[in-house]
């Protein structure tokens, strides 16, 4: 049974967290004890109905405010698939909170008002997805129930954001009426869409294909070395450590990073069972035929397609911090298990992430999106975005704080 990683984003209000409780409500995913915390909450929509948008709002300042302020995660499975959901703020302020949320997902919801169609915030998110390399965007076009159910009006809204999609680059885009407070096209299609011809969410959700990576050869970054704890297995030595891209087979012939040794895999193990290959987003220990010095943090990869392996990089950075980037100050960039020290030598420019306009001469402040040039200690072991998303992602760390302030995706080789 595979995994479905999605997030939801849209503008303040446009019904993210009902759609997640609806969805989770219709398809029996919520607990008693879960059911009677919201009846406690007390919280009522304008007819009188339980507000199921408190199924994920987890802070006691989004219960008070009614807005998501943190990424609320939520679980669910059917019999084809399994389920983490993502509900990401929708205020400017919490774009920090969206990236986190999206950097990990397969799926991108964008939430658009059917009263007040393509706005601002729905372009933030959506250049925000694109900077992201999301790979694939649904539009659900929400509160149907507040046009009637107007077939025109989601027709303007679907052109309206097929054209700022081809202005941003945006390709795989899909488009579903809903309205989360009726449960219209959640779980079960709409009688009153009739014009519809399309797939309910959970439909859609259930199809869907997801785009793994597989273009791109294969990386293992090792999280831990596995040593033996008994005399029984002596001489036993495995590198664990998750899969990224098209899957490894025994026999694989490999580069080792950062000491550039070669070797070739031996053999893979997974829950204690010999596997002849572990395809993307498995978790395993491998064990390579030469005894190669190799430590939490080195890579192990392809030879066929290595990665890149350089100091200079530029890389997309969301800033997290309350204080501006420093570029006089040293930072610690964690790729995987690696931590590398960094200089921030330059900041080409940073993202008007309404416009999309670039805005030079600015200090990258919280909530932030540029365009930074990095200089690293040491080399770096990494993929463009465009080429392995998930081995071109990291995060900045201050460590005079030890606190993470930034979140990067590297772009190019400077």
């Amino acid at each position: 049974m595979n995994i479905l990683k999605f997030i939801t984003a849209g503008s303040v209000d446009d019904g993210k967290s009902t759609l997640i409780g609806r969805l989770l409500y219709d398809t029996n995913s919520i607990l008693d004890d879960q059911l009677e915390a919201i009846q406690r909450a007390n919280r009522k929509n304008d007819d009188g109905t339980v507000d199921l948008a408190i199924l994920t709002d987890g802070l006691k300042a989004e219960r008070e405010q009614g807005i998501t302020i943190d990424v609320a995660y939520k679980y669910f499975q059917t019999e084809h698939r399994k389920y983490i959901i993502a509900d990401a703020p929708g205020h400017i302020q919490y774009t920090r909170n969206m990236v986190t949320g999206a950097s990990n997902s397969d799926l991108i919801i964008i939430l658009v008002d059917a009263r007040k169609g393509v706005i601002e915030q729905t372009k933030r998110h959506s250049f925000i997805a694109k900077l992201l390399a999301m790979k694939q965007v649904l539009v659900c076009i929400n509160k149907m129930d507040m046009v009637d159910y107007s077939a025109s009006v989601f027709e303007q809204i679907k052109a309206d954001y097929l054209t700022l999609a081809n202005n941003l680059g945006l390709k795989d885009i899909d488009f579903i009426p809903v309205s989360a407070l009726k449960g219209d096209n959640i779980v079960h299609k709409s009688e009153r869409m009739s014009w519809y011809a399309g797939e309910s969410l959970l439909d859609y959700l259930e199809n869907v294909e997801i785009h793994e990576q597989e273009a791109a050869s294969w990386r293992f970054p090792v999280q831990w070395v596995v040593r033996p704890q008994t005399d029984d297995l002596h001489d036993y030595r495995g590198y664990a450590g998750r899969v990224l891209g098209e899957g490894l087979t025994v026999g694989d012939q490999v580069i080792v990073y950062p000491a550039e040794t070669y070797s070739t895999i031996q053999a893979i193990e997974l829950n204690g069972q010999q596997l002849q290959r572990a395809e993307n987003g498995q978790s395993v220990i491998v064990h390579l035929s030469d005894d190669v010095d190799i430590s939490r943090g080195d890579t192990i990869a392809s030879v066929e397609q290595p990665p890149k392996f350089e100091r200079n990089i530029q890389a997309n950075l969301c800033w997290f911090d309350n204080k501006p980037l420093d570029t006089a100050q040293i930072y610690l960039v964690q790729s995987h298990s690696k931590l590398t020290k960094v200089k921030i030598v330059d900041v080409l420019y940073k993202f008007d992430i309404n416009t999309q306009e670039k805005i030079y001469n600015d200090p990258i402040k919280l909530n932030d999106i540029g365009r930074i040039a990095i200089k690293s200690a040491e080399n770096l072991v990494f993929d463009l975005q465009q080429e392995n998303p998930a081995n071109s992602q990291a995060i900045v760390i201050d460590p005079r704080t030890n606190l993470t302030v930034g979140a990067l995706m590297i772009q190019a080789i400077d």
